[in-house]
């Protein structure tokens, strides 16, 4: 357990904002453990609303699956997440990323950019469905995190992002590796909680997804039955 998730854990969570742009409920939050705090986004299971096509489980349970596949790939690239009671019950709790705002996200995304590469190459393993620009977050120090994973994991190929600009490329002897290491952390106990988070066709969708990617040796081609990109992009 690295600090963050011990703070994000153990601290009294206070909400002190909301975000109203979000679709569902969305708070800001501030997690208390002695003089110490962390900032955090706190998003309860009962401020979600309902999807048609996401009629299963909840979108908290997806956004800390989602943590921990980019964990177990090693990335690192989406910022500490649980799941806990707070003052609106159980959600998902995550730790709060000050973004780089002298970086125009609209430039940005558009580059061949290693670290966005992992994150296209994560979303197509999680079947991301709404990986928008405006949850790009590039720190000042260069590290990049990825946020809002509530849509993923459906058990049909939905993948909708802004990050393109690798479809139908080879995958490197890295990221086949890693893919290769995703799956026996799966068939490990590492793999028993996502029992808890995903349905039985979710979790063997993610395999098959992962299995795919390892047999095909690329990235993902857009969905000609799916639209290719959110809407709207930012």
């Amino acid at each position: 357990m690295n600090e963050s998730e011990r703070k994000l854990r153990e601290g009294e969570l206070t909400v002190t904002g909301r975000l109203i742009d979000a679709s569902n409920a969305t708070l800001l939050a501030n997690c208390i453990v002695g003089d110490e705090s962390i900032k955090c986004i706190y998003k309860p299971i009962a401020g979600e609303r309902p999807l048609w096509d996401f009629q299963d489980g909840n979108l908290a349970s997806r956004e800390y699956a989602a943590f921990l596949i980019s964990e177990l790939m090693q990335l690192h690239i989406v910022p500490t997440t649980i799941l806990r009671d707070g003052p609106y019950g159980m959600g998902m709790v995550q730790e709060w990323i000050e973004i780089d705002t002298s970086i125009d996200l609209a430039e940005y995304f558009r580059q061949d950019h290693a670290q966005l590469r992992a994150l296209a190459l994560f979303d197509a393993v999680i079947n991301n469905t709404d990986r928008k620009i405006g949850h790009l977050l590039p720190r000042e120090d260069g590290k990049l995190y990825g946020c809002d994973h509530g849509v993923t994991f459906h058990e049909e190929n939905k993948l909708r992002t802004v990050l393109w600009q690798w479809a139908g490329q080879d995958l490197s002897v890295d990221e086949l590796n890693s893919l290769t290491e995703l799956m026996l952390k799966l068939d490990s106990h590492q793999g028993e909680i996502f029992n808890t988070l995903l349905t039985t066709d979710e979790i063997f969708a993610l395999r098959s997804r992962i299995m795919n990617l390892m047999d095909q040796k690329s990235f993902p081609m857009p969905n000609p039955e799916w639209p290719a990109i959110p809407w709207p992009a930012f």
